[in-house]
Parts: structure tokens; sequence; C-alpha cells
């Protein structure tokens, strides 16, 4: 039943991304014309029941337009935890605990850069784009509280951080980006590293194959948490 239910999906089904902006931004150079996106704030990672009302609400929206609701997502904080596809679509999301690991290729990649260093804060190219990176909260705090207490309130935040670590997906003009996150480092007292992403696992959300490297949600069914367990 399963086999059967993925291979009409794979076939004529009209698809549908539904991702956080910063994870988006990355994807859209393998989306090809006819799948439709919807972005969400990038905020919504800070506050996980926020994150689960706002996707639910887009999902049902979006199952308007699409049979099958790709999400951009992993597991994040437990967001995506009873999520409900919706009685005429299915939902397909990556089998990671964390969507950063959808820009470094798979879940592997990302437990080997977190076995490197534990405390490590992830930008890319999206993530700049999206805006809310640690050099614009900085920045914005000093135009609201002066830069003695930007500089407290950022040691506070990012006490538990070593390194900043900038992802690139692929993309060829991306001296901005990682200027940006060089500042960020510096201004956060971090050890600025690169690490070169993979679009393996952004070009296989959209045209498969969903293998175990993804879970399937048919219509009317919820995500649990165990799905997410290897």
């Amino acid at each position: 039943m399963e086999g059967r239910h993925h291979a009409r999906l794979m076939g004529a089904a009209k698809k549908k991304i539904i991702a956080c902006a910063a994870v988006l931004e990355e994807m859209l150079p393998v989306l090809p014309p006819e799948v439709t996106y919807s972005a969400l704030d990038m905020g919504l990672h800070s506050r996980p029941e926020n994150l689960k009302r706002a996707l639910q609400k887009a999902i049902d929206q979006s199952a308007l337009e699409a049979d099958v609701l790709i999400l951009g997502y992993g597991l994040c904080s437990k967001g995506a935890v009873g999520l409900r596809a919706p009685e005429t679509a299915t939902l397909i999301i990556p089998r990671v605990h964390d969507c950063i690991a959808i820009l470094l290729g798979s879940h592997e990649s990302y437990l080997q850069e977190m076995i490197k260093e534990k405390g490590t804060y992830f930008l890319s190219k999206g993530f700049v784009e999206a805006g809310g990176t640690p050099l614009d909260e900085y920045r914005q705090s000093v135009e609201r509280f002066g830069r003695k207490a930007a500089d407290r309130i950022m040691k506070a935040m990012f006490c538990h951080y070593k390194r900043l670590l900038f992802i690139n997906t692929g993309h060829e003009e991306i001296a901005r980006y990682t200027d940006h996150a060089k500042a960020a480092a510096r201004q956060l007292g971090l050890i600025y590293q690169e690490a070169k992403g993979s679009r393996a696992l952004m070009t296989k959300m959209v045209h498969g194959p969903w293998d175990e490297e993804f879970i399937l949600i048919e219509p009317g069914k919820t995500i649990k948490l165990d799905r997410f367990l290897r």
C-alpha cells in the first residue's frame, strides 16, 4: 500500500514547498518552475509552539493547491511533532533533527560537525538574506540600548558557542555573505570556519526518491516523534 502511494506521489502529483525563509533561499536553485513555495519567518524557530502553529496553518492553506507538501524543516526543537497532513495531501519532511542538516546534505554530515564542536553557530547565504543573524541582532541592540549594553546582551546570548561555521551550498558570488559571517564571528569572539555544503538532500526533497532519509505522512495522519529516531 505504502509503495503504491509513494509511486503515485512521485508521478503527476502537484508539489509545494513550505520552508523556513533561510532554507528556502538555499533551495531556490533546485526548484523547477512548476513547484510552488511558501516561506515562513526564520524567527519562528525560537518558539517551537509558534512554529508549529504557523506550519499547520501554512499546511492547511497549501492543501488547497497541492497534493504533496514538502517541509523545509527538520524536527526543529519538536516544532514538527504533531503536525497533521490534510485529508487531501501528503506531507514529506526530511528525517533530520535540525534544518542545518538540509544545507550540509545529510543528517550524518550535521552530526560530524557537531562532534567537531558542539558549540557551533551555523550561517549560510540563506540566513544572511533572511535577516536575523547575530550581527543583525547586535546592530539592532546597539541602536536600542547602546554599545556597552549590546555587548553584554550578546555575550550572554552566545556564551555557549565557540565557533561560527559558514556553509556554502554552491553559490559562486559568496564573498558578501562570508564577509558578514566573519564580521559576526569577530563581534562575538568566535572561531570562524567554513564548510562545503551540499544540495543533495534539497534536490531529493524536490525530485525524490523519498527514501529512508524522509518521513512520509499520509493524508489525515500526524507526524510523531519516533519517526525521527534512527
